[in-house]
């Protein structure tokens, strides 16, 4: 037992001779050399390597990685020293992140060595990366988007595609340890215009030689209040107002409009969208706006007096009288009427009654009607049920074989629409097409219109 303690005895002071025969001094620039995991990029480590004792070839190995340079043997002289870059190849199977400490082995020509710690930083391609932008506001025309190396490691010629709701954009570039690269994107506003303020989502698909990573960060959209008006009026006779408010920033923003009109004028006048209230102090009505626009939406508001109006109310009268006249000597005659009707939800509703009266003895009699735009045609019918109705040409027809002298055939129908009617609603004139005595004869009805004043709509809490 003692001789072999002895012995081992011997052997750990010759082993203890040969590695302190050898004498290096080494220092490394870096204590935070980087690997990433897969890609089969190797670690760098630039040594400082000082031989204090004899010249020698050194050679450099380890049990880390799965290769390793320098390859052969580095010389170095007695009391030189030499920078030495070695290479770290990562195993295959290597899966551990983090921090690891390990060591390489150099050893002399007549078999000394020693070991030297390392320590290498593993982490994932996505991992490597920071990227973001610079926060910036509404009316902004461009913004500054970064990404940051955030290891010991020199990325050459890497591609990285930014995106984000705010733009879309390629770039090729290199970049050191912990540099930044930083690019300035020209904003197209119209991409952006309905988004609200906040933090938002800007990733980037970075791609090297060997691998493809996708990296995310966070960008502020700055909150901005800004609303835009503009008003446009034109034409004398026919004259329109055009009121447009729009949201250009990426807030909720409140906004109101007034029209001033005076009794007389607002007869012959028609608004759209419908107003808000209604107020009518002495000769003046105050038409008034107000709404909660969300970013990139707008309020238009279009006022349009008719002053032919008056002038065509004045030629109807004439007419109404030359038609009076002429009626008495028709064989067919049809008077158009129309009269407002409640409806149960609320909806803009009238209803059209036509008299069809026979002087004469008349023969295969066609009534043809037509819609006024923006109304609908309700299921019921009073009086006649309709031949045939054409929604798609907003065309009814009604069909009466022969009418004896002195008869007359009623015919009504209601029409609807959920868009209210300010000023004066008319409606087209109905036509006939009948036979007497083997001749084809044609008449139409009078012109029938609605005078509707607008209803102050109540504002619910």
């Amino acid at each position: 037992m003692r001789k072999i303690n002895f012995a081992v005895m011997i052997t750990l002071l010759l082993t203890l001779q040969l590695i302190s025969a050898m004498n290096l001094n080494i220092q490394t620039e870096s204590e935070d050399t980087a690997l990433i995991l897969g890609s089969g990029m190797p670690a760098i480590y630039n040594l400082k390597i000082t031989n204090i004792g004899n010249g020698d070839n050194f050679a450099f190995y380890n049990f880390f990685g799965s290769d390793m340079t320098p390859k052969g043997t580095v010389t170095i002289g007695g009391a030189e020293t030499k920078d030495v870059t070695v290479a770290i190849y990562p195993r295959s199977d290597l899966k551990q992140e983090g921090r690891i400490k390990f060591d390489i082995y150099i050893k002399g020509s007549n078999n000394d060595q020693m070991t030297y710690p390392l320590m290498v930083n593993v982490v994932k391609l996505q991992n490597a990366f920071e990227i973001g932008a610079e926060e910036f506001q509404p009316d902004s025309n461009q913004i500054s988007v970064y990404i940051k190396n955030t290891i010991d490691f020199n990325f050459n010629n890497i591609k990285a595609t930014f995106k984000s709701p705010f733009f879309n954009f390629e770039k090729t570039f290199t970049v050191g340890p912990y540099q930044k690269e930083s690019f300035q994107v020209t904003l197209n506003k119209e991409d952006f215009r309905d988004l609200m303020a906040g933090f938002y989502t800007v990733t980037a698909e970075v791609t090297t030689d060997t691998q493809k990573a996708t990296v995310e960060g966070t960008m502020k959209f700055s909150e901005k209040d800004i609303v835009t008006s503009t008003q446009d009026e034109y034409g004398i006779i026919i004259n329109t107002k055009r009121i447009t408010k729009t949201n250009d920033g990426n807030v909720i923003s409140k906004t109101s409009a007034v029209v001033k009109k005076n009794i007389l004028s607002r007869l012959f006048t028609t608004i759209t969208p419908e107003p808000l209230s209604v107020d009518r102090k002495g000769v003046s009505v105050y038409y008034s706006w107000e709404e909660e626009l969300k970013p990139g939406e707008k309020l238009e508001i279009v006022v349009r007096t008719n002053w032919l109006l008056p002038l065509l109310a004045v030629l109807l009268v004439i007419a109404i009288v030359i038609l009076t006249k002429q009626f008495s000597r028709t064989n067919l005659s049809l008077r158009k009427k129309v009269s407002f009707v409640h409806a149960k939800g609320g909806e803009f509703a009238l209803k059209v009654s036509i008299i069809v009266s026979a002087r004469k003895f008349v023969e295969r009699v066609n009534v043809i009607d037509r819609l006024p735009m923006l109304v609908k045609l309700h299921e019921k019918f009073g009086g006649e049920m309709p031949a045939k109705v054409d929604e798609k040409a907003r065309k009814m027809e009604w069909h009466f074989n022969k009418l004896q002298a002195g008869e007359s055939r009623i015919i009504s129908y209601i029409i609807y629409s959920k868009v209210g009617v300010l000023g004066k609603f008319a409606l087209p004139t109905t036509r006939a097409v009948y036979e007497k005595d083997g001749t084809l004869h044609e008449t139409e009805s009078n012109h029938a219109f609605f005078l509707a004043d607008q209803i102050k709509k109540e504002v619910e809490d």
